[in-house]
């Protein structure tokens, strides 16, 4: 059912002076976090009949998208969305890995863990299942074999090529976002299943991404690829939140999982991490907002990119439920970010639709569903301060790993539309009572 309440009062504290966020105050946060996620949801059309559950204009947001909202679900307890995430997530599932056929050909290595990772979410926050379908764990493990059958030892001595045939650009390429989502999920894998064939892929794709310019051990730094025919030695040095954010976390996972006995992973943790905050928050801005650097200044980010800050803050979170020491490091940056973005969600015919800048006091003009889904991802993380349990005891799992090698009788999507009428509450209000009439409305329901 849609948090009508929790809505309602988001709105008409936006409606007047942007978004009204408190760090201090769990109820303004969750407020500020329903807020974005409804102007996020608004723009979601792909469950309404003619459409295909869970396809964006890029298939990979998809992802991105459904795990913020499963985050948003667990965080605030408003499942008003999950109808909607739930039926995209499973309808792109393919053959129980997430390589539907309708976007095998074109899809990258990054892409699909993407959504594995999505999956891994769902699992470690007991997300609702249909008994009908496989498990989330069922899913993040097939994205994990389908992976690792691509480890490429032929050139570089290993690594995950950025895209997966020879007829794509990036086939040449080995990138820290594909080698950086795999280790994050076998890592992630290791902690909850306790598997030690997880925790042994974690360590060989750290160690090989070591062994080329992609993670410097000395400087702490992550390269954004690195290029097959020179062996992996010329590379591209450009800096993002999102490869920061895929090893950290990894390497966090790692340290819990090994209760901060294994000096690698407190040095890999601990070093990236400050990195990141040089790198990421920078003292110009006050140091502790968080700036996509390589694009964002100049506002030349795409679509990809304008996602990348949302998903470091949920990364950043649960970091800090996985190595307790960060938290407060954390807590500051993910605070000062969110008093920022919520200056910035000021535009909009209802006055809180958030722009990319989170360093600027006024909206910067961007609209998009990209922009409002980092929002929504940084607010929620930032509850991460009221949560008292710690997450890696609260979600582990204590059944063992079954099912890497199960048969799979997912009938794969192949682009058709559906004929859902499934509709998520923000959808439905603007849809019968449009923008004006969803303020009267909400305003009586409030009342």
């Amino acid at each position: 059912m849609f948090n009508f309440s929790a809505f309602a009062v988001a709105l008409l504290a936006g409606s007047a002076v942007a978004i009204d966020f408190k760090v201090n105050d769990e109820q303004s946060i969750k407020n500020a976090a329903a807020t974005a996620a409804f102007n996020t949801m608004s723009t979601y059309t792909s469950n309404l009949t003619g459409h295909i559950p869970g396809k964006l204009d890029t298939w990979s947001q998809g992802a991105a998208l459904f795990q913020t909202m499963i985050e948003y679900w667990y965080f605030t307890g408003d499942a008003s969305n999950n109808k909607a995430v739930s039926q995209g997530m499973y309808w792109q599932r393919g053959n129980n890995d997430y390589f539907p056929s309708n976007y095998s050909q074109y899809m990258g290595n990054d892409d699909q863990v993407a959504w594995g990772l999505a999956a891994m979410t769902a699992a470690e926050l007991k997300y609702t299942e249909d008994s009908s379908m496989p498990s989330w764990l069922t899913l993040a493990e097939g994205v994990f074999q389908s992976q690792i059958a691509r480890w490429d030892t032929k050139s570089c001595d290993g690594g995950l090529r950025w895209q997966i045939f020879p007829y794509q650009n990036g086939y040449n390429i080995k990138n820290a976002m594909s080698n950086g989502g795999l280790f994050q999920l076998s890592a992630r894998l290791a902690r909850y299943t306790k598997n030690q064939t997880y925790s042994d892929w974690a360590e060989k794709i750290w160690d090989w991404s070591a062994s080329v310019p992609i993670l410097n051990v000395t400087e702490w730094t992550i390269n954004d690829l690195v290029e097959v025919k020179s062996d992996c030695k010329t590379h591209s040095d450009l800096q993002w939140t999102y490869s920061y954010g895929e090893y950290i976390s990894g390497a966090a996972y790692m340290y819990n999982l090994t209760n901060g006995e294994t000096s690698k992973w407190k040095s890999g943790l601990d070093g990236l991490l400050n990195t990141s905050f040089h790198k990421f928050f920078p003292e110009k801005y006050g140091g502790k907002i968080m700036v996509e650097v390589t694009c964002e200044p100049l506002k030349t980010c795409d679509r990809y990119q304008e996602v990348f800050k949302g998903l470091f803050a949920s990364d950043l979170a649960a970091v800090t439920r996985m190595a307790p020491h960060t938290k407060s490091e954390i807590l500051q940056r993910l605070q000062g970010s969110a008093v920022g973005a919520a200056k910035q969600c000021s535009g909009g015919d209802n006055g809180t639709v958030c722009g990319q800048q989170w360093y600027k006091a006024k909206w910067d003009g961007t609209t998009d569903m990209e922009a409002q889904l980092s929002a929504t991802s940084l607010f929620t993380s930032n509850l991460v301060a009221f949560e008292h349990m710690n997450l890696a005891t609260k979600n582990s799992s204590t059944s063992t790993s079954t099912t890497q090698n199960a048969s799979s009788t997912a009938t794969e999507t192949q682009g058709e539309a559906t004929s859902s009428t499934k509709d998520n509450g923000g959808n439905f209000l603007r849809s019968q009572f449009g923008s004006i009439g969803l303020v009267l409305l909400v305003s009586v329901l409030v009342l």
